[in-house]
């Protein structure tokens, strides 16, 4: 019975075949080790949308006063 995996196993370098193009140690590199799991994803949506109410709170602000300081001032 074969095994099969996700990820292919990794091969050794004595085991690849001379090639003056490519590393003595291959790099074990995959996009599958980069993306996040779901809870680092929602960590990070939450503190999107903190940001943007906030700045959404900050340019309501800004609206409603920087015309009031501009009558006030002139």
């Amino acid at each position: 019975m074969t095994h099969i995996s996700a990820k292919p196993a990794r091969q050794d370098a004595e085991s690849l075949p001379a090639n003056d193009n490519q590393r003595a140690t291959r790099a074990d590199l995959s996009f599958l080790d980069i993306i996040n799991d779901e809870d680092e994803v929602a960590d990070i949506a939450r503190r999107a949308e903190r940001l943007g109410h906030a700045t959404l709170i900050a340019m309501a602000i800004g609206l409603a006063a920087v015309p009031l300081l501009y009558l006030i001032l002139a």
